[in-house]
């Protein structure tokens, strides 16, 4: 009876150690996610770090957003910002391509080559989907908007149908540019992004 007592007591130990694990996501993606327009602490990672700290305490979030960035952009720096600490990846790229209107292969390409960066370094990730402006026209909108539930099914990882969902065309919510959140934007999208990013960390953790 001792000896199962002990097991079991040893057991709770380990279940509790591997819950409590440090775990580090990063956040690649531009000004929506750098936090353009914001105090540091307004931005997506500390505003998404900061809900999330109750319930994992051992968190960390890193911004590695860069305002202006393509998703080329994004896939040319991904190998410096991948530090060894990093258990998780974020995307948030593609927003500067639509509004360019960047070839839509081209942002696929480069979209595809992060993935396989991040599955070949079995860094469980989230993809945050993005919309391109009606402006650009029917077909380029199905053409972009398409990508990312492609790619999130090729490669087998998590997806945010929309990053700006419910804060997009909200005036309320964005800076005057009608383009950025603003903070109160990015609590929304905190608040809604939240269930996917806790099953990005029991993924991290399963690890």
């Amino acid at each position: 009876m001792l000896r199962i007592l002990a097991l079991a007591v040893i057991l709770l130990f380990s279940v509790h150690a591997a819950l409590a694990k440090p775990v580090t996501l990063l956040v690649l993606g531009d000004s929506l996610t750098a936090g353009l327009g914001l105090e540091l602490r307004d931005a997506f990672p500390a505003k998404l770090e900061a809900a999330l700290k109750p319930r994992f305490p051992d968190l960390t979030v890193i911004n590695a957003g860069v305002s202006g960035d393509t998703a080329a952009d994004g896939l040319a720096r991904l190998d410096w910002a991948l530090t060894d600490e990093v258990g998780g990846l974020i995307v948030g790229l593609g927003a500067n391509d639509a509004l360019r209107g960047l070839d839509v292969v081209q942002t696929e390409t480069a979209l595809d080559g992060i993935l396989a960066k991040a599955g070949a370094r079995n860094l469980p990730t989230l993809v945050l989907g993005m919309k391109a402006p009606p402006n650009m026209g029917p077909e380029y909108v199905a053409r972009f908007d398409g990508l990312f539930p492609r790619l999130a099914e090729k490669h087998n990882v998590l997806l945010y149908p929309f990053f700006l969902d419910g804060v997009a065309a909200n005036a309320s919510l964005n800076q005057a540019d009608g383009i950025h959140p603003n903070a109160s934007g990015v609590d929304a999208i905190v608040m809604k992004v939240l269930a996917k990013v806790e099953e990005l960390i029991g993924k991290v953790s399963a690890k």
